[in-house]
Parts: structure tokens; sequence; C-alpha cells
């Protein structure tokens, strides 16, 4: 299997959702904080360019000034295409997953950067769709295997304040794996 198919399959669950997006959408107001649509959207793309940065041997201020790069974007579709090309193809890059990057958070293997952007296209492709009345399902794959990697960690996952208030414990055991993952990262759907 192509190491690169979950990065793939996490990009085409975001990609999906925004390609329904008209800029009279760009203002509505998502469940993150104050976050409109539009900032949500510029979020994930911004973060795409920063790991290509990272990848690349950027330094942290680099990477924080590229990912605030996409607020000038005015073509959104293609301004995601483009990053998620350039970041497959950092990521392809040999030695990538081993080398240590100055991420915003601390340094960071790329294995890590390259999981933290599989939890954030997944999960803000959900955002996304709830903010915008869109397909809420996500990948049973995708969604199963965040919830097997994340799980263990639930409990550090709200230490980040990155998650809200992360679970909420009133999502039963044997819920389906997508509602206890978005429930364990700060979404109540």
């Amino acid at each position: 299997m192509d190491p690169l198919a979950p990065l793939d399959s996490a990009s085409l669950e975001f990609r999906s959702r925004l390609a329904t997006i008209t800029p009279d959408q760009w203002q509505q107001p998502t469940d993150l904080g104050n976050w409109t649509v539009r900032e949500l959207i510029d979020h994930v793309t911004g973060a795409n360019r920063m790991s290509v940065v990272l990848l690349g041997g950027g330094s942290r201020e680099e990477a924080i000034a590229s990912m605030a790069s996409a607020a000038a974007d005015t073509d959104l579709l293609a301004s995601f295409d483009e990053s998620t090309a350039a970041q497959r193809a950092a990521f392809a890059t040999p030695g990538a997953f081993e080398m240590v990057v100055p991420h915003p958070a601390g340094d960071i293997p790329g294995g890590r950067l390259f999981g933290f952007r599989l939890v954030d296209l997944t999960i803000h492709a959900w955002d996304l769709a709830r903010a915008t009345g869109g397909d809420l399902d996500l990948n049973p794959m995708i969604v199963t295997s965040l919830w097997e990697t994340l799980s263990p960690t639930a409990p550090h996952l709200v230490a980040t304040g990155v998650f809200g208030e992360g679970a909420s414990g009133a999502v039963a055991d044997d819920a389906p794996v997508q509602q206890r993952l978005l429930d364990m990262l700060g979404r109540r759907p």
C-alpha cells in the first residue's frame, strides 16, 4: 500500500466538501469558536503549506508565515488543490517521516506531522460540512484508523487545548466510531 494513501483520502474528504462551498457561504459561522467557513478553509490550506515549509527545512517562523498566507487566496478550491499537491510531494520526499521539523507546537518527527495532517483534514472536513449543510459522513476507514490511533491518547488530547473540552462522556462505548471520534475531539454531533 502507498504510505501516502491515507493523506490522499483525508485530503479528498476535505476537498469534496470544499468543492460545494460558494463565496456567499464564506462568512457563515462554524462551531469552532469565532471561525467563519472562510477562516476554516484558510486554516486547512495554510496548514498544508506549513507542512511543505517544514519538510523543506524551513524554520518555525517561516512555517507560521506560510500558514497565514492562505488568507490572501481568492480561488479557495484551486489554492487547496495546489497546497495538497505540494504537501503530498513534500511527504513523498525520502526521509520526510523521519526528519525532525520545528512545528509551532514543538519539534516533532515528520511522521507525527503526517498524523497531525490526517486528523486536521478529516475532522475539518466534518466541521466544514456541519457549517454548510454538507455531507457529514466521513470515510469509515480513515475514521477507524484515527480512532485506533487517538483513543489511547484521549486524556492528553484535552490538555493540548486544541480539541475544546474533549469527550463529553455522553457517547456510549458502542456508538458508531465516527460519533465517538468526533466527540473525543470536542465535536458534539
